[in-house]
């Protein structure tokens, strides 16, 4: 059965359909009914583009898919290679991979003929739930993560739950790591039912996979269509979607994109330091802390890293995009389901919190 949310902001409408096994029909769908399509291929599922009668026929790109690609080297040498096919207003760029594939793909498309229409196939649970919503899209630089890069909504988004079965358990858990941070900021039900159900999720019981990624797309959904650009400071603004992101994306800084930690992993470790700050400053409950840790520990997420504490971190944190004039801007739970953002926090006082 098919679940469809349609996603309708300022500037763009499309929708995201969730359909187990549905990739090659609507691939087959989307070359039947344009004329210039432009396929960006993760090396790892490239197999599912080989299914398609005579694909050798079709315009793709095979990409070897790693946190790498995000640089400014490959996007010039991507661009080039999507150039060399033959470009116009009418093409579409059709991303089929991960979430650092679609993030080079949705920076691409928003700056070939200053913007060509994007088709975004989600094949990790991660991109499924996370990076392929909402119209963000970049690069990394030397001096952090995502720091180049455009707002970009794609044309239509298409999530089939049964790609999942490739990926390997640690891959599943980055994903789930988004999944739960949805259900902390914005809804304890969820949060619960999570708990119940989170076993089920990983030994790939796809109804539950489908239920869990549409109620966790609903939820990012609220915060994009209020706030689209991130530019919002209240408990409406885009920037909660970034829970747990400012120590987890100053961990993936620290160890270079490496396969130290995966992007979930690291944020895990980011929500536990969130969540144990927002306990020391008198705004979450103990209770809710543990059961928070808790739920971590049972599904084997990462709870600390020993370079947490090392000053390097810090002053990746001081670097963050979203810190404005030297201040820490940082989200904080006042109970399971309600994310707040704190302004200009000290960051010598977070350094007294979690050491």
């Amino acid at each position: 059965m098919i679940k469809k949310i349609n996603i309708l902001t300022k500037e763009n409408k499309y929708s995201i359909e969730i359909e187990t096994n549905s990739i090659k029909k609507k691939i087959k769908n989307i070359i039947s009914k344009n004329n210039n399509v432009i396929f960006l291929i993760d090396k790892k599922v490239f197999n599912v583009f080989q299914k398609i009668n005579n694909y050798q026929k079709e315009k793709y790109i095979c990409i070897n898919c790693s946190e790498k690609i995000k640089s400014f080297n490959f996007y010039t040498k991507i661009t080039q290679k999507v150039l060399s096919k033959g470009v116009d207003r009418k093409t579409i760029l059709v991303a089929i991979g991960g979430g650092t594939l679609g993030d080079l793909s949705g920076f691409i498309a928003s700056t070939l003929l200053r913007g060509i229409d994007l088709i975004l196939i989600p094949t990790t649970l991660l991109s499924q739930v996370d990076s392929s919503i909402g119209g963000k899209n970049g690069i990394n630089t030397n001096f952090g993560k995502n720091l180049v890069g455009t707002f970009y909504q794609p044309k239509l988004v298409i999530i089939d739950p049964l790609i999942l079965s490739t990926l390997p358990k640690r891959e599943l858990l980055s994903g789930y790591a988004e999944i739960i941070k949805h259900s902390i900021i914005y809804d304890k039900k969820f949060f619960n039912w999570l708990d119940k159900n989170s076993k089920n999720i990983f030994s790939l019981n796809y109804e539950v996979i489908s239920n869990a990624i549409y109620k966790s797309i609903l939820i990012k959904k609220q915060y994009v269509l209020k706030d689209e650009k991130e530019k919002l400071k209240n408990r409406h603004s885009r920037a909660i979607l970034n829970f747990g992101h400012t120590f987890g994306h100053a961990l993936e800084t620290y160890y270079k994109y490496k396969k130290k930690l995966t992007h979930g992993e690291a944020i895990s470790i980011g929500m536990i330091i969130a969540s144990t700050i927002s306990y020391k400053l008198n705004y979450l409950s103990y209770k809710d802390l543990i059961k928070i840790k808790n739920h971590f520990i049972f599904n084997r997420l990462p709870i600390m890293d020993n370079k947490m504490y090392d000053n390097k971190i810090f002053d990746i944190i001081h670097k963050d995009k979203k810190n404005i004039d030297g201040k820490i801007n940082f989200v904080l739970i006042k109970n399971i389901g309600n994310a707040f953002l704190k302004n200009n926090i000290n960051l010598e006082k977070i350094k007294q919190i979690i050491n």
